[in-house]
């Protein structure tokens, strides 16, 4: 029976590119300018007052929640299509 050789078929399928992109940085960037803002709202005067009850949560939870999440896992189309080629049938002549 043959022996299969499990490391070489692992080292194989990992991509040899970043995962992220320009594009990626740039949403983690905006992420990271929208938590900011939120933190800003809420350490505004008065304690009671709108900014920090209503407008700072929204923004924390837009920028920990949905931004950052979408610039960590953002992915081109065609991208994604060849970090998965199709399984091509061997070539025999």
């Amino acid at each position: 029976m043959a022996r299969i050789d499990h490391k070489a078929a692992r080292k194989k399928s990992q991509p040899e590119h970043l995962p992220f992109t320009r594009i990626n940085y740039q949403i983690l960037l905006v992420g990271l300018i929208v938590i900011a803002i939120g933190y800003y709202a809420l350490s505004q005067e008065p304690w009671d007052g709108t900014m920090p009850l209503v407008v700072a949560p929204i923004l924390l939870v837009l920028g920990y929640c949905v931004i950052v999440p979408i610039g960590i896992l953002y992915r081109k189309k065609q991208e994604a299509e060849v970090a998965e080629p199709a399984a091509e049938p061997p070539h025999t002549e």
